[in-house]
């Protein structure tokens, strides 16, 4: 072989074994900008304000309306406009109580079951012992004059598909009766639609069903406090 014809063919060679040259890399959109939070200042204002570490002075501003509604994403509460709304303020006490629900110790503790309605807060939670084993969720309670009853009660008849005899074949789903009529059941509706119940505990659908499957007929209930007026 030829020193030229020798030459030409190790350059050829050389260049096959250079690395390949990477394609530049396609350039990433960037994420949307999230859409202006432009909900005014809402009747729990406050106590929201207060609990996601914003400056307390009731009055909505840009920066608290996305704090809130950050928050309303996060707990799936709709709409999630961070309006400071009942639904989420009744949300914000149950997620700020779960950490310890009976940390004022108004629940009785006992060595069986006991599913605790506290009225002051909206907040009912199961613990057996002192375990939580259902953790505390938002209700709904009595009206002024159909308040839900106080005291011990005992779980006496369950029905998963209940439709009220006194209120025109109202749907009343998961209930679990305590009381001469009075029962915790799912409310299919908006939970605080009306401002109060005719004396049950009414509980969003998921909640109703998830406590649905742990109770069982005997189970003891205990009620206290009184539903705040701010309700409606």
């Amino acid at each position: 072989m030829s020193r030229i014809r020798l030459a030409s063919a190790l350059a050829v060679t050389a260049l096959t074994a250079l690395p390949a040259v990477p394609a530049a890399a396609e350039a990433v959109p960037a994420p949307p900008a999230p859409a202006p939070c432009t909900a005014r200042t809402g009747p729990y204002q406050r106590p929201l304000e207060e609990y996601l570490g914003r400056p307390v002075d009731g009055k909505q501003s840009a920066a608290d309306c996305q704090a809130i509604r950050a928050f309303q994403q996060k707990h799936a509460v709709k709409p999630a406009e961070g309006y400071a709304n009942l639904v989420t303020y009744r949300t914000m006490t149950a997620v700020k109580a779960r950490k310890n629900p009976n940390a004022a110790g108004r629940c009785p503790v006992r060595d069986f079951r006991v599913t605790c309605v506290d009225l002051d807060r909206q907040l009912l939670w199961v613990q057996d012992g002192r375990d939580v084993v259902f953790a505390p969720v938002p209700v709904r309670t009595g009206r002024d004059d159909q308040e839900t009853r106080l005291g011990w009660h005992e779980i006496y008849w369950r029905d998963i598909d209940h439709k009220s005899s006194l209120y025109n074949n109202a749907p009343m789903p998961y209930s679990q009766f305590f009381d001469e009529g009075q029962a915790i059941h799912g409310r299919p509706d908006d939970l605080y639609d009306g401002g109060g119940s005719a004396g049950c505990v009414n509980l969003a659908l998921p909640d109703a069903k998830a406590l649905w499957n742990l109770l069982r007929v005997e189970d003891q209930v205990y009620i206290w406090g009184a539903k705040p007026g701010t309700d409606g």
